[in-house]
């Protein structure tokens, strides 16, 4: 599994894509192009640095029409 791992105190929590569970319909990266990037299959592809507060409502927009529940949020903890 990739995950974006916090890197400010902004980040809240963290991207987690399983890499098995995805079959690369690229609507996380639709919904939130700030964070995720696709690879040449379409497969996506987080930022590291966590989910800024401000982005949180597209995190977890894309989280929610994942097809295949591949993406989801983790709770990071803070300093």
């Amino acid at each position: 599994m990739l995950t974006a791992q916090p890197t400010s105190r902004a980040a809240a929590a963290e991207l987690v894509v399983d890499r098995i569970a995805c079959d690369g319909f690229g609507m996380c990266a639709e919904l939130l192009p700030e964070l995720i990037n696709l690879d040449d299959w379409g497969y996506p592809i987080v930022r590291s640095g966590g989910v800024p507060d401000e982005l949180m409502d597209h995190a977890r927009r894309a989280v929610a029409v994942c097809p295949v529940l591949a993406l989801r949020l983790r709770r990071s903890v803070r300093p």
